[in-house]
């Protein structure tokens, strides 16, 4: 995973691709959706266990997106795709489609529609590769397995057309950022942990949540928050209302004034009062993420977690549960009438259990086509 850990750097100023529109979308945008709509989605799963499974299918997306190659591609096949999965649950059950099989069609699709087309057989060679934990050099191209991870796909996609309602338009954060970058002498460091968590967003529902300048401001001010160590000015003071203009009388006010540096991002946007409570709803959603991983394994995200979300915005439970938590919760014993199988040697490279339940027995067949969970190596196991 990347997780702030494995920098995505920004493409340089004069290769960066030109900036898409950063006017709001229109009211009735229906690929934004209020917070509580997660709440309400086809899935009975319990929404943080949602989230967590969401999780992991983005990054098991990423991983098959770099494995062919899109990551350096011009066109933003996996920030689409990866656009596409979160949509995609909010019309379908998570439970009835799984991740695996989702992720492989949305980066199917997404390198038609980005024009970076790959063949059928390559993604479900490279995808049926990392469920197995092989190289996919080890993997025929002719082999059973492959047959039935291109069927897969292919009936996924039917449904994923149906899903997205043929509406393949994406705008990203990334795009925003580039122009941010553009307009603003910023320290490369700010540039390449702002692309970074814009990238870790995904992992997130931001997309459905947020316009992409919401989402891209929040990355970029949070980027300057960790870039200037824990003793710099909080995220409240950072997205501050501005100053009333100085041809009126000034009333007192007791909100804390902003870095000049944060307040670039403000002013270049021009945020309203409310696109600043949405600012500040997105920056604690990203923190409460952050905060739900693993700190031990991954020691590196404690300074992310540690930022304390700002108080802007409306009071609301948690979305998010310790993914430790979760993964040692989701596996589901045997009954206790049964007397509990034996033990199977599993590679340690591997996952032995997912969100699905069930062991996941090596096979050669196909997981999950009777309804057992695939198998998959992710890197730190989200």
């Amino acid at each position: 995973m990347f997780y702030l850990h494995s920098l995505m750097r920004p493409p340089p100023r004069d290769e960066a691709p030109a900036a898409q529109e950063l006017e709001d979308p229109a009211p009735l945008n229906q690929w934004l959706f209020p917070l509580s709509a997660l709440l309400a989605t086809p899935s009975s799963w319990p929404l943080e266990k949602e989230l967590y499974d969401r999780a992991r299918g983005v990054e098991f997306l990423f991983r098959l997106g770099s494995s062919l190659q899109l990551s350096t591609s011009p066109a933003p096949a996996m920030f689409t795709a990866a656009t596409w999965f979160h949509r995609f649950y909010m019309r379908f059950a998570i439970e009835d489609f799984h991740r695996q099989d989702v992720a492989a069609s949305c980066i199917f699709l997404a390198t038609k529609t980005e024009e970076c087309g790959r063949k059928l057989r390559d993604v479900a060679r490279v995808c049926q590769s990392k469920i197995d934990g092989r190289d996919v050099a080890e993997i025929p191209e002719d082999s059973k397995e492959v047959e039935n991870c291109q069927s897969a796909i292919l009936q996924t996609e039917e449904v994923l057309l149906e899903a997205l309602c043929f509406d393949f338009r994406i705008d990203n954060p990334h795009s925003v950022l580039v122009d941010l970058f553009t307009s603003h002498e910023d320290d490369l460091k700010v540039q390449e942990t702002s692309w970074t968590i814009a990238h870790d967003s995904y992992r997130t529902p931001l997309c459905i949540l947020f316009p992409p300048r919401i989402i891209a401001a929040a990355c970029y001010i949070l980027a300057q928050r960790l870039v200037d160590g824990p003793n710099a000015p909080s995220l409240d003071a950072r997205i501050s209302y501005t100053a009333p203009s100085a041809s009126l009388p000034t009333p007192p006010s007791h909100k804390p004034s902003s870095p000049e540096s944060s307040r670039f991002a403000l002013e270049h946007f021009a945020f309203t009062s409310e696109a600043l409570s949405d600012l500040a709803e997105c920056l604690s959603i990203l923190l409460e993420f952050y905060g739900a991983q693993d700190l031990t394994s991954y020691p590196y995200l404690a300074n992310v977690a540690q930022v304390p979300p700002p108080t802007l915005g409306t009071t609301r439970s948690p979305i998010y549960k310790s993914f430790v938590e979760l993964a040692t919760n989701h596996s589901h014993p045997p009954p206790p009438q049964q007397p509990p199988p034996p033990p199977q040697p599993v590679d340690p490279g591997l996952t032995p259990k997912s969100t699905h339940g069930a062991f996941s027995p090596l096979s050669s067949e196909r997981p999950g086509a009777n309804g057992e969970d695939k198998m998959e190596v992710e890197a730190g196991q989200i």
